[in-house]
């Protein structure tokens, strides 16, 4: 797995509650809860959040960065997230391998429950506890975290309901990473190479369709229906 992940920024969310749908999105939301120093805290968060008071969510291994504003003033919230080491990264490749169907599962927003299981007992812990999110916030509250990291917290919640990749980024190993470790990995177990093979390609034609989208969009560029 060479070269280092990338940081990609997301857009800012629009106002409004998001009901978090998925299974892991309620395990990102209960570490969250576990993370804020009390319930007052935490509700002063969620507020924030929902107000759409923060900026575009950039993501990386092992961290989170966005810009929260409050009335006039806007700080800078940073969160560590611990990264998976090389081989870690690797077992969970193999995880993600070990059945046909689970890269396409993972790129139609899906994350299947077994994966997770198989991956922490290979050591490749995905969804993180309250104690490993680590926050700074540029603001003056001594208590870590304070209000405006607790609503990035949650609406990158938001962001993992949606695409559990993001997960995967956090931890060090991103789509483009990912999808290049299974294409270069060696048959699937089971006889299930030729269907891995399949998966692995829509994955990587999904990754380029992607990103031409989005040099297109960026460029105000007109759109190719086959693009989408």
């Amino acid at each position: 797995m060479s070269g280092a992940p990338s940081r990609v920024t997301h857009a800012r969310l629009s106002t409004g509650r998001r009901p978090v749908r998925s299974w892991w999105g309620k395990a990102w939301q209960r570490a969250v809860e576990e993370a804020a120093f009390s319930e007052s805290d935490l509700r002063a968060g969620r507020a924030i959040a929902r107000a759409g008071a923060v900026g575009g969510i950039s993501v990386a291994a092992g961290s989170l960065l966005a810009a929260v504003r409050e009335g006039d003033d806007t700080w800078t919230v940073e969160v560590d997230v611990p990264v998976l080491d090389e081989p870690a990264r690797r077992a969970l490749v193999d995880v993600v391998a070990a059945e046909a169907g689970r890269i396409a599962a993972l790129l139609d927003g899906e994350l299947p429950h077994d994966l997770v299981e198989h991956a922490d007992e290979a050591g490749a812990e995905l969804l993180p506890f309250g104690g490993e999110l680590a926050a700074s916030c540029t603001c003056h509250r001594a208590l870590d975290p304070c209000p405006h990291a607790v609503a990035v917290l949650v609406q990158a919640g938001w962001l993992a309901d949606a695409d559990p990749l993001v997960l995967f980024a956090l931890r060090g190993l991103d789509r483009d990473h990912l999808v290049a470790a299974l294409h270069d990995r060696g048959p699937a177990p089971g006889g299930a190479a030729g269907e891995l093979a399949d998966d692995v390609e829509i994955a990587a034609d999904a990754v380029i369709r992607a990103r031409r989208l989005a040099e297109l969009l960026d460029a105000g560029a007109d759109i190719d229906p086959g693009l989408v």
